[in-house]
């Protein structure tokens, strides 16, 4: 069965009226063309019974030319009788036989009498010969007074109406499902964080409206909530650095010396960690889609990975141009490499572009991360002593930035076992 609701939608129109048309059709054939055509060979042959009997009675030198008037004015039957002489062989069945069929069996009936028939070669006439005792009667029947021709027009009727009301119909379908899948592209376009399509608005039947409009509302209620939510940090930020920058000043005068130098490091580290849980809170939201060239922002992790003394292997297939938030990608991608880098001395990032899909791994030769522990690096504020985190020293915020930005564009973050030994990062969005 498909998935669509479209071609689900045309199999439940469609299904039932070739059903019931396949019904009426075999109803019909049987109750109505079949009983037609019998009723109308048993007139043909009881007239050619009529004229065989009259044949018999007379002597075989007789003039036949008053039956043959007769059989012609009269019963529409053109006869002629001919010498004795073999039946030609059984003329090839036609496919559908119904008139065959039936006319065979009134003559076996009624006349009794060896005969050969012939319905197919020419389309208006029926040609039967019967053998006599001494002689062989060749009857020429229209083929309108033994079968109901005419029957063909029902059907071509039935079908030809069927498909252009079905035709409408799908027509009429197409419009209905339309606002659905718009409503769908703008739900899928708003989970990976586009901008609503200008030409967005309610249609179709009431029951999409309201979908659509509950939407609308979800929509706004949404983007309230992140812009005040991103207002009000932006506010705290802004009151905490003032904060933090009288301490440096108070630090300054107090002059240098080790306890100086512990309380400016603890300032430091409120300051990125501050910065950190804002730009997780504020996940660049507000940023439009552009168009990405990964050749050159990959190239950047190769010349870092040299003057850190790592070695960085990097492979891409396919286009290099993406179509994504630029910023929050780069920062997604930053993060896992730079991570790799941090814990590993081999680094390889392959990334894949195909169809409407971008795969990047980034593997490294470091410890590594534990398969019961994976899901948990990437929770806010987790830090892993034991293990690796790409905040080592930090808030922990590193890995939940990173797969918030990929799942915001659709897509994931999954954490394996590398070739290399330490791990492997599959970022896999659509691109």
């Amino acid at each position: 069965m498909p998935k669509g609701l479209y071609a689900r939608s045309l199999i439940i129109i469609i299904a039932p009226v070739v059903l019931l048309q396949c019904v009426v059709t075999v109803v019909f054939m049987e109750r109505h063309w079949q009983l037609v055509t019998l009723r109308l060979s048993e007139a043909v042959v009881q007239d050619i019974a009529a004229i065989t009997a009259i044949v018999e009675s007379r002597p075989l030198a007789s003039d036949y030319n008053d039956i043959i008037r007769i059989a012609r004015d009269n019963l529409d039957l053109n006869v002629s009788v001919l010498p004795a002489e073999p039946l030609p062989p059984p003329a090839p069945k036609p496919f559908f036989n119904i008139l065959d069929g039936i006319l065979s069996e009134e003559l076996t009936r009624q006349i009794g009498r060896p005969f050969w028939i012939d319905t197919v070669g020419n389309s208006k006439i029926v040609e039967i010969r019967i053998r006599l005792d001494d002689r062989v009667m060749r009857v020429f029947a229209t083929r309108n007074s033994a079968y109901a021709s005419n029957t063909h027009i029902f059907l071509v009727w039935m079908v030809g109406t069927s498909l252009v009301l079905m035709i409408i119909a799908v027509l009429f379908l197409r419009n209905q499902i339309r606002p659905i899948q718009t409503l769908a592209a703008a739900a899928d376009g708003f989970g990976r964080g586009q901008p609503m399509p200008p030409d967005f608005r309610p249609r179709g039947a009431s029951e999409v409206r309201r979908a659509s409009l509950a939407f609308i509302q979800m929509r706004d209620r949404i983007e309230r909530q992140m812009e005040q939510r991103t207002a009000m940090l932006t506010g705290v930020s802004h009151d905490l650095r003032t904060i933090l920058t009288r301490f440096r000043l108070q630090l300054a005068l107090l002059g240098e010396g080790e306890d100086q130098d512990e309380l400016n490091a603890d300032v430091d580290e409120m300051q990125r960690m501050l910065e950190g849980y804002l730009a997780f809170a504020r996940n660049e939201a507000a940023e439009e889609i552009g168009e990405l060239d990964l050749a050159p922002m990959l190239t950047k992790f190769r010349n870092e990975a040299k003057l850190k003394g790592k070695h960085l292997e990097l492979v891409i297939d396919g286009d290099p141009r993406i179509a994504v938030r630029p910023d929050s990608f780069t920062r997604m991608v930053t993060n896992i490499v730079t991570n790799a880098m941090r814990h590993g001395d081999q680094v390889k990032v392959a990334a894949t572009h195909e169809e409407r899909w971008l795969t990047i791994t980034v593997e490294d030769d470091g410890p590594g991360v534990a398969a019961e522990q994976r899901e948990e690096v990437f929770k806010p504020f987790v830090r892993l002593d034991t293990a690796r985190n790409i905040d080592s020293g930090g808030t922990g915020l590193g890995l939940a930035i990173a797969r918030d930005i990929a799942r915001s564009f659709g897509g994931d973050i999954l954490l394996s076992d590398s070739k290399l030994g330490g791990l492997r990062a599959l970022i896999r969005v659509p691109a």
